[in-house]
């Protein structure tokens, strides 16, 4: 059964606003909720943030202060609907178990958006950082196990296995490798322009998350591991925001926002597990109908176009973005390509680019010596401390220089022929 959103009716504007105690719901038992409606929350959390900074950003380029009122009315709103979701977060949740969290979003999102992409290119952009956000989960799953106690793979359900990708010592590349080829919005597959719009969002989330609370961490060890992941995930959002067409106009992005949030919440409302949480992405999804029209009507009257100039396949929504388990995918992906590297605006193998590369110029200045690298150091230690490091996996490792539990692999990826 196919959903436009722009035949549909949504709330009204004057309807947008909630009172305080519709703003506060309960929030989920850490100990009984379903992964993947934790991941959802994490998911909507962080659309919300996208949609809020492109609106300031809008109206601090914006000289019209009508249309800019029409943007505090709907960021108000957007406000609003990001509150609600922050709080269904527990206050027993840990920052640490928030961040498992975090990075199995990152790579159960991440693959299924490869999966279903039909633009080649920006498939092996997901496939790149899909890999280092798989690392990402594995060195704060050990670090968990560490200082807490606490087993990641029951945090994950057992739907994402807990083991290395590709090193996060090999992620640290110049910033002039982590810039992609725009891809025009004109030609494109609609779900490649929303692929695009959702990993941005996700994974500008996790680095604003790790910029702000990384240092609240209890320990140096946890606090220099958030520091050094959230340079990989500044690399990721600028990696993903490059793929954004250039060209497009304000309004027009307003239009994609709003456009892309009605798909995520109606995917939301038919992948909810939680009763509770899916009448929230219901009542949602009605708010975001009335932000797309209002959005459709801006676009209208100040560039004199209509939705269907941008959306020419007609709006009807692709198949719903489902949460699952990847693990055959991702260990493929891992098996053929956990030695690729930047160069420019092409992913390409380590092993292709010339001694002089930038990648090897910066990488001997952040990563020595490289006894102090935190990714490296945290499971180093963990090792030490246990006799061997701490994972989730079904079967042997793909990668055979990854499979040593007693020693953590720092080449594979940064070291040519390693």
């Amino acid at each position: 059964m196919t959903f436009n959103p722009f035949k549909e009716k949504g709330v009204s504007k004057d309807e947008f606003f909630i009172n305080w105690n519709n703003m506060y719901p309960k929030s989920y038992d850490k100990n009984e909720v379903d992964p993947y409606t934790r991941l959802r929350v994490i998911l909507m959390n962080g659309t919300e943030y996208e949609s809020n900074w492109f609106l300031h950003q809008f109206s601090r380029h914006c000289s019209n202060n009508e249309l800019r009122r029409d943007l505090a009315l709907v960021r108000r709103n957007e406000q609003q609907q990001q509150k609600k979701i922050a709080c269904l977060k527990p206050i027993d949740e840990t920052i640490l178990e928030t961040t498992i969290g975090y990075e199995q979003l990152a790579v159960d999102l991440t693959a299924h958006l490869a999966r279903t992409e039909p633009n080649e290119y920006v498939k092996q952009v997901l496939d790149f950082a899909l890999l280092e956000d798989f690392d990402h989960l594995y060195r704060y799953s050990d670090l968990l196990e560490n200082d807490a106690g606490i087993h990641a793979e029951k945090l994950v359900g057992n739907y994402t296995e807990i083991m290395p990708g590709r090193p996060t010592i090999a992620e640290h590349r110049h910033p002039n490798d982590d810039v992609r080829f725009w891809v025009d919005y004109k030609s494109a597959d609609p779900r490649t322009k929303l692929h695009i719009s959702i990993i941005t969002a996700a994974e500008q989330q996790t680095m604003n998350y790790y910029m702000n609370l990384g240092c609240f961490y209890h320990n140096d060890y946890g606090r220099k591991l958030f520091q050094e992941i959230a340079m990989i995930e500044e690399q990721h959002v600028s990696s993903y925001g490059s793929l954004m067409d250039t060209t497009t106009s304000w309004l027009e992005c307003l239009l994609l926002h709003e456009y892309t949030e009605c798909y995520l919440y109606y995917s939301c409302m038919h992948d909810e597990t939680h009763p509770k949480i899916k009448k929230i992405w219901e009542a949602h999804l009605d708010q975001e109908l009335g932000h797309l029209h209002l959005a459709a009507k801006l676009l209208e009257k100040y560039e004199n176009r209509g939705w269907e100039d941008v959306f020419t396949c007609g709006g009807d929504f692709p198949e719903i973005l489902k949460l699952e388990s990847n693990k055959d995918y991702i260990r493929d992906i891992i098996a053929n390509t956990v030695r690729n590297t930047s160069n420019k605006e092409e992913i390409t193998p380590l092993v292709n680019l010339p001694e002089e590369h930038d990648y090897f110029k910066y990488q001997s200045i952040v990563n020595t010596p490289l006894r102090s690298v935190p990714s490296h150091d945290v499971i180093s230690n963990y090792i030490k401390k246990h006799g061997q490091d701490y994972r989730y996996q079904d079967e042997a490792h793909p990668i055979k220089e990854l499979n040593n539990r007693k020693k953590d692999n720092i080449d594979v990826g940064r070291v040519p022929g390693k």
